[in-house]
Formats: structure tokens, C-alpha cells, sequence
């Protein structure tokens, strides 16, 4: 174990919520684990097409009411917000402080992307005579962009939806939740599709919104059968609304549906969330005395170091092993043969793995690291 590994352990206080770190350590490798998993990349003469496996496989979307946990990360994001914007105010420093870190923190590996890809996108122009065969392919790769900008959009307003956080409570929630609902009503009902992209702010500041119930106490201090309701809510919601006519049943975009659940974002993501948090806050208890032995808070504590490189870089990392494995005839997936393609699945986590990990040796070092802090 390494000097600074142990200091990490050493200095992290018995008050720190190591639920938050794995929370969002979780959050994020289930998405990586889940697009390696899940992409289903056709290659012929018409260029490089990208599917979903949820949407060409029987049943399967029944996994994405568990593991489609981009609403985790956009709670931490709330708990982690108010937090830092609290201890600011307690210290007197004034909120630019606290622009300065989430800046550094999103944008600085974020910018080292870009750079990296707009390179190759100027040298596929300028060699690659088709290269528009493969525009799909890129955009795809760097599809995780998406969220980074939305992130960036209800950090920066953070400080003001805290503020109203502290004045009406329960009350801003659920003014997102009726918004969500009526952009909705509007989209569907009144064929109004544009309308649809309300949702982006509506859907995820509520979201951002119940990580302040749980940073000031109320999620955690409510009791167990409280807890149970908030996810049993969730669950009946989207049981409903995705047996309606309206909704897809699977909570990520597959390119079969007429609509995706997630772009933009519709009311089933918001009873996702539910779900996911009345979940997450049962489950609390049990994993926090798992994450209180040394073995899981150093998983945990290594995870987050370079979370948001493992993230930016992960579909960048499959691309390669696509290109390289299609070379030995690995690369042509189809779910004709199902068999087949489940064996193969093991191949898709271990090379993209090994690749991420040779990126983040590289990139990881522009991601500041998180510091164990109170938080």
C-alpha cells in the first residue's frame, strides 16, 4: 500500500459518509461495466453502426430499472453540493471558492478529452475519404459528454436551489416533479415533441434536489418503513406509466423505441429516481458496516481518485478493443446466435478494462484527486 494510501485511511474522520463515495464510485462503473456490456457494434460497408443490446434482446429491459443509475450520481452531486457550500459559508469563504473546485475537478480531464479528440477527428478528415461512414462511431465515443454538461448546468446553479432548499423544503421537489409531468402531458398529449427538453433541467434538478434531504439529515433520520414507501413509489410509478402506451419499458435509449426514456428525460426517470433512492437509503446501513472495514473504503477510496477519468475515457478504451478484436473476428457481434454472444461478453469487460486502466495511468494525473475531507 502506498505512503499516500495510507494517509488517506489515516486522515479520514469517523464523521466522513463513506455511503456518498461508494454511491458515486458505484454509480459510475456500473455505467462503464454497462455500455461495455451492452454495445452491440456492427461493422460493413456502410460504416460502423452502434446498437443496444437491451433493445434487441427479449426482456432484458428489466436490468436497467436497476442499473440504469445516472439518478445516483446526480443525488451524490445534490449531497456533495450542499455540503461544500455549506462548510464554505461556515469558514466565511465566498462562493467562487466553490466554483474554483468543481471547475477544476469537471473540467480540467474534461478539457484533455476534448483536446485528444478533436485531434483525431482533424486527422480522420483530412486521411480518411469516408470518414462520414463513421461519424456515428465517434459521436458515440464521446457520448459521455452529455452528462458532464448537464452536470455543469445544476452545479452552477447549486447554490441558489440550496438556498430555496432551505426555504421551502419538499416543495421545490415536488414543483420539478408536477413540471416533469406537464412538459410531458404537452410533449405526448399535445404532440408538442420539442417541448420534451424541459425535462433536462426539470427531471435532473430534482434529482440534485433529494441529495439535499439527505445531506441535511432527513432521508437518513426517517424511519426504515419511510424509506420502504419512497422506493415503493418509485417502483408502482414506473410499473404504470411504462404499461400505459406512452413509455418504453427500459430506461436507457436502445435506438428500437419511437422515444427514449433518457433523451430526453421523461417522467419513468423521475420514479426511477425514487426507486433508486428509497433503495439506496434501505440499504444504507448494511453497506456502510461493510465500508467500515479497510479492504472495501481502499476500493472505494481508489475508485474515486480518478472516477471522472474512468468515465470520460471508458467508450474511447472499446472503441480500441473493437478495432483490434475485430482484426481476429471477434468484433462482428450479432445477437442471432444469443449464446454466442453471452460468452463473448467477458472478452468486452477484459480488454476495454485493461486499456481504461492504461489511460487513466495517463490522463488520471489532470483529475484533481479527491482530498478526505468532512463531507
Amino acid at each position: 500500500m502506498s505512503v499516500r494510501l495510507q494517509d488517506i485511511l489515516k486522515k479520514t474522520p469517523q464523521t466522513r459518509d463513506r455511503y456518498i463515495d461508494f454511491l458515486r464510485s458505484f454509480s459510475i462503473l456500473v455505467v462503464v461495466v454497462g455500455h461495455w456490456l451492452s454495445a452491440v457494434v456492427m461493422k460493413n460497408g456502410d460504416g460502423i453502426k452502434v446498437y443496444n443490446a437491451v433493445g434487441m434482446i427479449s426482456g432484458l429491459w428489466i436490468i436497467t430499472w436497476i442499473l440504469q443509475v445516472m439518478p445516483l450520481f446526480f443525488f451524490v452531486g445534490g449531497f456533495s453540493n450542499s455540503r461544500t457550500l455549506n462548510a464554505l459559508k461556515d469558514k466565511g469563504q465566498p462562493l467562487n471558492v466553490f466554483y474554483k473546485k468543481r471547475a477544476i475537478r469537471l473540467l480540467k480531464p474534461t478539457i484533455v478529452f476534448l483536446i485528444f479528440w478533436i485531434f483525431i477527428a482533424i486527422l480522420l478528415i483530412l486521411f480518411l475519404p469516408d470518414w462520414r461512414k463513421y461519424s456515428i462511431a465517434i459521436i458515440a465515443t464521446v457520448g459521455p459528454l452529455w452528462f458532464l454538461v448537464v452536470y455543469l448546468f445544476v452545479t452552477i446553479i447549486a447554490p441558489f436551489m440550496l438556498k430555496l432548499h432551505k426555504i421551502y423544503k419538499i416543495l421545490i421537489p415536488v414543483l420539478f416533479l408536477i413540471l416533469t409531468a406537464i412538459v410531458d402531458i404537452f410533449r405526448f398529449r399535445f404532440n408538442i415533441p420539442g417541448i420534451a427538453w424541459f425535462n433536462v433541467g426539470f427531471v435532473w434538478l430534482f434529482v440534485h434536489q433529494l441529495g439535499f434531504f439527505y445531506e441535511d439529515g432527513t432521508l437518513i433520520n426517517i424511519q426504515r418503513w419511510q424509506k420502504f414507501i419512497i422506493a415503493l413509489i418509485g417502483l408502482i410509478g414506473l410499473i404504470i406509466l411504462t404499461n400505459i402506451g406512452v413509455y418504453p419499458r427500459s430506461m436507457i435509449g436502445t435506438g428500437f423505441e419511437k422515444i427514449s426514456n433518457m433523451n430526453p428525460p421523461t417522467m419513468c426517470i423521475i420514479m426511477l429516481s425514487l426507486w433508486l433512492t428509497g433503495l439506496a437509503m434501505l440499504l444504507r446501513e448494511e453497506i456502510n458496516k461493510w465500508l467500515n472495514r479497510t479492504n472495501p473504503w481502499i476500493l472505494v477510496i481508489l475508485a474515486n481518485r480518478t472516477i471522472m477519468t474512468l468515465y470520460l475515457w471508458h467508450l474511447t478504451a472499446y472503441s480500441i478493443a473493437f478495432f483490434l478484436l475485430y482484426q481476429i473476428g471477434l468484433g462482428y457481434h450479432t445477437t442471432d446466435n444469443i449464446g454466442i454472444w453471452w460468452l463473448e461478453r467477458p472478452i468486452w469487460i477484459i480488454l476495454p478494462g485493461m486499456i481504461v486502466f492504461g489511460f487513466i495511468k495517463i490522463f488520471g494525473k489532470f483529475e484533481q484527486s479527491p482530498k478526505i475531507k468532512e463531507r
